[in-house]
């Protein structure tokens, strides 16, 4: 009978701060307390933000260690795991990728441009009426862009911990529903006989 352990499933969530880092009471790090096994891509230099330099960050950490991982960025951070995936992460086990207030593009090219493409796994993008660094427009553009799932959450300023973001529910829905997105093929992928998948 096919078991989760047998498919290293569920995936190893993976979070992906942006400029300044993530404080203990913002919403990653909440989000973090909820998956086990839960990882953290860590930055030298937190308020310099360089998209090459950050987005290879992430790429040594998912060689590093082992998937499948599924993303949950935020602001710039959604910039670097784009970047990542698009270069030198290609080849990562990644199954899903959570993007909250993407930062703007334009407001951070002095960090590097970013070629947004079409990312190659189911991808949800969060944007925000009231979001300073993104407009609703720029949000749901970048989104198509990404072949994002697009969300709109209203007034939600940045989603960040001054916005009021700190334990979100919303944001493990988000994550288990990109999960479970992924799971059927996971669990029939891995039959040896191309038979039915057990769920247990």
């Amino acid at each position: 009978m096919f078991s989760c352990a047998q498919s290293r499933w569920p995936p190893r969530l993976v979070t992906v701060p942006g400029l300044h880092g993530s404080d203990g009471a913002h919403w990653q790090t909440w989000l973090e307390r909820q998956f086990p096994r839960s990882l953290r891509v860590e930055q030298d230099d937190w308020d310099a933000p360089d998209l090459h330099v950050w987005s290879n960050a992430l790429a040594d950490l998912l060689a590093r260690e082992r998937g499948p991982f599924l993303l949950a960025a935020h602001s710039f951070g959604c910039l670097v795991a784009a970047h990542a995936l698009q270069h030198g992460a290609t080849g990562a086990d990644v199954v899903g990728v959570l993007l909250v207030a993407p930062a703007s593009p334009e407001k951070f090219r002095f960090a590097g441009a970013l070629d947004a493409r079409r990312l190659a796994m189911p991808s949800i993008l969060i944007g925000s009426e009231t979001d300073p660094w993104m407009p609703l427009g720029g949000a749901r553009e970048l989104a198509q862009r990404l072949g994002s799932a697009f969300v709109n959450l209203g007034d939600a300023g940045h989603i960040n911990t001054a916005a009021g973001f700190g334990p979100w529910p919303r944001a493990k829905y988000f994550v288990d529903t990109l999960v479970h997105c992924e799971a059927p093929r996971r669990l029939r992928d891995a039959q040896p006989d191309g038979g039915d998948a057990v769920y247990v």
